[in-house]
Formats: structure tokens, sequence, C-alpha cells
């Protein structure tokens, strides 16, 4: 069986992060195709993708920046062209500013982040890759930027108490963006804790915490199983 083709696009400083999605992917049976959008690396045509991965990134999407204005015309392509998408964090919010506008996303007057339970709404329970949440959703949330919820092409599909989008949908387009970190498993997140320590304080989290109460957050993961299913099997 011919595995299908996942373009996945790398926007942080370094292109792996501890997660290592990238491999997960492929262990789940596809094929990736990787560029790191950080350092300039786009393909020259989005032909023959199944699917596209977006990652995180230090930078906003209302940035002017020339990998983020270059990301933000691939994005549209895509959507355009009907090949499923999915964006976690930085990844998330350069899908809202491309394809809702990039008044979309503003800088919050302070972060949110910890291990918390978003609770979801009615659309989850026919959304391809949200169905299997239950009425909440546990899953560790880290940011500073964030994606306005009021806009008519955004399905709000989870949301926590001081922020009203964190998992949503484009339409109903095969496009997803989830705001936290479902990539990040239990035995990573105490190294991407330590790792984070500075800014994690000075963000205001009890990093102490954060490592003594880390878990899988499984299903929050099955976000990320569905998209890879909805990308083999359409």
């Amino acid at each position: 069986m011919t595995h299908k083709r996942l373009l996945y696009i790398g926007n942080g400083t370094k292109f792996q992060s501890l997660a290592r999605l990238d491999e997960r992917f492929e262990g789940w049976g596809l094929t990736l195709d990787r560029y790191h959008a950080f350092a300039g690396e786009f393909p020259e045509t989005l032909d023959g993708y199944d699917g596209i991965f977006l990652s995180g990134s230090p930078h906003g999407a209302y940035e002017d920046i020339p990998f983020i204005n270059r990301e933000h015309d691939l994005i549209r392509e895509a959507a355009d062209k009907g090949i499923p998408m999915l964006g976690i964090c930085f990844g998330s919010q350069i899908l809202a500013s491309a394809l809702c506008g990039r008044n979309q996303v503003f800088r919050r007057d302070f972060c949110e982040i910890g291990y918390k339970d978003l609770p979801t709404t009615e659309a989850v329970q026919t959304d391809p890759i949200a169905k299997d949440l239950g009425d909440s959703v546990n899953m560790f949330v880290w940011h500073n930027d964030e994606v306005r919820a009021a806009h008519p092409d955004m399905v709000i599909l989870a949301y926590s108490d001081i922020c009203p989008n964190h998992v949503w949908r484009f339409r109903d387009q095969p496009v997803w963006g989830i705001q936290g970190h479902p990539e990040v498993t239990a035995e990573q997140a105490p190294l991407w804790f330590e790792e984070n320590r500075a800014r994690m304080t000075l963000d205001g989290a009890d990093v102490e915490v954060l490592k003594a109460t880390a878990h899988e957050a499984a299903e929050s993961k099955t976000m990320i199983s569905n998209f890879v299913e909805l990308v083999k099997h359409g």
C-alpha cells in the first residue's frame, strides 16, 4: 500500500522539538516531507500532499517576517486545494491569521500556562478529529498569543475559563487548530519544563508543580491520531 504524504512545516528555531512528533507521524505510517520554514525552507509545490502539519514557533503569526508571510500564502493555497491541515500552538495561530484575518491573533495581557480541563462544545460530537473527546479534555497549555473566537468561519471545539478558543475548525473544512500541547508525552513533559524553567517561571508557572503533575493527556492525543487516520484514509 502506498503511504500517504504529510508535509511537516517546522516553525521553531530548531526544526525538531523535544516531542519529536515528526518521527511519530512516520511511525503511524505516513511518509513525511520535512521543511524548516523558520530557516526559509518551503516546498516548490503542494501537489501530491495528503496532509499538512504546522508546528509551534517563538514568533507571533501577526509579525511581518518573510517566512511568516510566505507561510500565510501556503496555507491559503492548501485550503483552496482542500488539503487537510493541523496546527499546534503557533501553527493554530497562523492558520487563523491566514484564513480568518491577520487581526484574528493577538497578544494576551498575561500568559495562560499549566494543565487545564478544557470544556468542549457540542460540535465535537460530529467533528472528525475531536469526536473522541468528552465534555472536557485535559492538556498542557502555554501561550501568550491567542486566537480570537468570534469569527463566523470558526467552529469552536474547546475553550478554557480565560481563553474562549483552544481548539477550532475552519468552517466545515478539514483544517484544525489546537492552542495547547497534546503532542507532549508524560515522559517528555518534565524534560521540557526543566529546559524552559526560566521562561515558564516568568510566565507565572511553578515548574516543580508542573513536573510533579505531568501526565500523558491521552484523551487530547486522540485529536492527533484521528488527524493521521483522516490523512491516511480521507
